[in-house]
């Protein structure tokens, strides 16, 4: 057991890196309530004093907040079904014997470790170009008009891009779960005449649903502020801004740090919104 003494040391070598992580979360988010209620612009005159709630009421009252905030759900919800769906039917096959099965795994889980800027780049260049790209080469093959990606499916392209970065973390996280699924128990159902359907569907996937349950909060976290994909493909036209992209806007483009700050502190309610929903709905699979 651990003495009072042993349990004071570890405190204090924790210490540094809880204070640490403390600083590096609590001084930008008090940062940006400091300037949420300040007229700031950098280039335009400095700071111009306090304006109490104007900037969240100008950033909530502007007419691209509420279809960012719909982009945003659309963009998060539809990545989530994609990269749960496929990431469970990829994870039953990895999970089959096959040959260079090593290989195989370490292909499907190598577009995670690729940066969202290049992914980003490639699918715009490579495959979804309406002149050169692959899509538009099979498109014209199969005597169809290729289709402009990226202004006439802008929120769909998004989507596709996302989905595949983020499909290796989701198969991963399932792949290991059901991995550690009890093969004695599939095998007595088998026995017992149940069908590969009833097996999923009964056995393996309620195995699944802790390891469901993490991927969908991890994912919704990072998804919350995808912006690198938005950046060098759309730039935030054709309906593809989202609420990350327009702070984006407010701060960097339009030099309204204090406009900007408002629309960060709506950014984290909105997390926090969605993540106390997922916790409650989805999260007590993991209590189980």
């Amino acid at each position: 057991m651990a003495t009072q003494h042993s349990r004071t040391a570890a405190r204090a070598m924790m210490a540094p890196a809880v204070v640490l992580l403390l600083g590096w979360m609590l001084v930008p988010l008090i940062m940006t309530l400091y300037f949420s209620f300040k007229k700031y612009l950098p280039l335009r005159g400095g700071d111009l004093g306090w304006v109490g709630f104007d900037n969240y009421v100008r950033f909530v009252s502007s007419s691209s907040f509420w279809p960012s905030v719909q982009t945003t759900l659309l963009i998060v919800g539809a990545v989530l079904v994609i990269t749960i769906a496929l990431g469970v039917l990829l994870a039953l096959l990895l999970d089959q014997p096959m040959f260079g099965q090593g290989i195989v795994r370490i292909l499907v889980i190598a577009p995670f470790f690729v940066m969202p800027t290049v992914s980003a780049l490639i699918w715009k260049n490579m495959f979804m170009d309406a002149n050169y790209g692959l899509f538009a080469y099979l498109w014209e093959f199969f005597g169809a008009e290729p289709v402009a990606w990226m202004s006439q499916a802008s929120i769909q392209s998004i989507i596709m891009i996302v989905s595949w970065q983020w499909l290796p973390f989701a198969t991963l996280i399932l792949l290991t779960a059901i991995q550690s699924l009890d093969s004695e128990q599939l095998e007595a159902s088998e026995m017992d005449g149940a069908t590969t359907l009833k097996r999923f569907w009964h056995i393996v996937l309620p195995h699944l649903s802790r390891a469901i349950t993490v991927v969908l909060l991890i994912q919704t976290i990072f998804l919350l502020s995808i912006f690198a994909e938005i950046f060098v493909t759309t730039g935030g036209a054709f309906g593809s801004k989202t609420l990350t992209y327009l702070i984006f806007q407010r701060v960097l483009e339009s030099q309204n740090v204090g406009l900007g700050s408002a629309g960060g502190v709506y950014a984290i309610i909105l997390a926090n919104i969605v993540a106390i929903f997922l916790m409650r709905i989805v999260g007590k699979n993991l209590d189980k």
